[in-house]
């Protein structure tokens, strides 16, 4: 009978009842289709509670601007401020308290979420802390925001409806707490306006404490890389020699995993690196952006026709917004192999299919923008009474340009030639692919040898001990490129300084 169909009405509205199975249904399942079947309110986001009080904002600020409108001069004197300062200083008032509390808010919700779900009935038989419990933390959160769509543990199902709840109870706390000041900073603020309140000067004030968090915010990141990279500089000084990091000619960093292994004590002699960095990127990699960028500047200033130079000048800046990755693509595929073949055809020994001349050649290609934009610069700045001056004198304009010109410019275009350099030496993807890994004490440019960056990616890259003297090295070598490229940038900036200085 229970296989039987009952049809509970005439046949114009039959509604067909499933039988009840006499077939016993797992536990788990019913938990799951009990779980699934759970309608929870979707939680209110950050983003909707910032629209609203933005919206309240808005309001806020057009009805101080129209009271504001309505103000007349009170005994021959006019209002201190214009009706929009009023209106963006209610504004601020409502808008600014609400976001704080929002950034508060959306840091300890979470937490709180989690502690009211921990302590409901379904988490009374979480396991102890320890990663199985983070385990099942994580995944409660991952279903209830969408991540997952199913779980692994049943123990994150049961407490799914609680965490929902939870976070609903907060979402609507939370909207409600950050409307209630965005209300009451926009009341306050809004009683305040008068003809003779000076909100122009409490609006600017807001906006100069804006701009110096701004400004803070550039500092404070600096210094925040530069206190890390001290940091972990000295424990890897605590376990290596500096005299032995600085000097040394000696690179092989794979470190033993236990003492009694052969090899447990690497070699971290930077001498290679800090050699194959400069000849790359200061020594081949210049003697290409140099010659070129400043010719090509001449060419654009002194010789070529307006028509000539409005198309010139924007294609050549375009090497300037190519990823590196494509430049390396290029030293590596067409490139490295060409100088190969190249040495091989001349007979030069030790030739590599990575090389630092393909790498160097490719780098000078890249930071040729650099050096000509610089020098265009300088070139054009150069007074044109000098320039008139030879020429009247008799000079051509080719010994203008060499005699004159060039000399005047030098500082500008040393600048330039300084910050493409502390461009060169912070490259990575041209080296990592077209230069090789060997630390290489060498000057034959045919050979592989490597960089300071290509060695840093090469010790963080993969599965790594931040304890190990192989994974700390890879931050001293960023104090130290850190600290080099910071010096080149300095005494450029002064060498154009001093030059602007001159002709201004």
């Amino acid at each position: 009978m229970c296989g039987r169909r009952t049809w509970t009405s005439p046949p114009s509205s039959r509604r067909w009842i499933r039988p009840r199975s006499t077939e016993p249904i797992a536990a788990p399942a019913l938990k799951r289709g009990r779980i699934l079947n759970v309608r929870e309110g979707p939680a209110l986001s950050i983003l909707a509670i910032l629209f609203l009080v933005l919206g309240l904002g808005f309001v806020a600020w057009f009805a101080a601007r129209a009271k504001a409108a309505g103000f007349q001069p009170e005994n021959g004197i006019r209002p201190h401020s214009r009706p929009g300062h009023h209106g963006w200083y209610v504004a601020l008032w409502a808008i600014v308290p609400a976001l704080i509390f929002l950034a508060v808010w959306a840091n300890i919700a979470p937490g709180l979420t989690m502690a009211a779900a921990i302590e409901s009935p379904a988490g009374a038989g979480l396991p102890s802390p320890g990663m199985e419990r983070s385990a099942i933390l994580s995944e409660v959160r991952g279903l209830a925001d969408g991540r997952i769509q199913g779980g692994f543990y049943p123990k994150a199902q049961e407490m799914l409806p609680a965490y929902k709840a939870a976070r609903m109870r907060y979402g609507i706390a939370g909207a409600s707490l950050a409307l209630i000041l965005a209300l009451a900073g926009g009341t306050y603020a809004f009683t305040r306006l008068r003809p003779d309140f000076r909100a122009r000067t409490r609006v600017e004030r807001v906006v100069m404490i804006g701009l110096l968090v701004a400004s803070l915010i550039a500092i404070l990141t600096t210094l925040g890389i530069v206190a890390s990279l001290l940091v972990e500089t000295m424990r890897f000084f605590s376990k290596v020699s500096p005299v032995e990091f600085l000097f040394g000619t000696s690179w092989s960093p794979q470190t033993a995993m236990r003492a009694d292994q052969v090899g447990s004590s690497g070699a971290f002699g930077a001498i290679p690196l800090f050699w194959g960095t400069i000849f790359i990127g200061a020594i081949i990699a210049m003697v290409v952006a140099i010659p070129l960028g400043l010719m090509s500047a001449i060419y654009l200033t002194q010789y070529a026709a307006p028509a000539v130079r409005k198309w010139l000048k924007p294609i050549l800046e375009v090497l300037a917004g190519v990823p590196t990755v494509v430049y390396g693509y290029f030293a590596a595929l067409t490139v490295a192999p060409a100088v190969r073949s190249f040495a091989v055809m001349a007979g030069i020994p030790g030739a590599s299919s990575e090389s630092a001349l393909a790498a160097g050649l490719v780098m000078g290609i890249m930071i040729i923008p650099f050096v000509s934009s610089m020098a265009d610069d300088s070139i054009a700045a150069v007074p044109q009474a000098m320039r008139d001056g030879s020429l009247a004198m008799g000079a051509t304009t080719s010994e203008t340009i060499r005699k004159v010109l060039v000399p005047a410019a030098l500082p500008g275009v040393v600048g330039g030639v300084l910050l493409a350099v502390s461009r060169a030496i912070g490259e990575t993807m041209i080296v990592v692919m077209a230069a090789g890994l060997a630390a290489n004490l060498t000057a034959n440019p045919f050979a592989s040898v490597t960089t300071v960056t290509t060695q840093i990616v090469q010790l963080l890259t993969g599965d790594q001990e931040f304890d190990s003297p192989k994974t700390l090295a890879a931050f001293a070598l960023g104090l130290v490129l850190f600290i080099v490229t910071l010096l080149l940038n300095i005494v450029a900036l002064r060498v154009v300084k001093k030059y602007r200085e001159a002709y201004e």
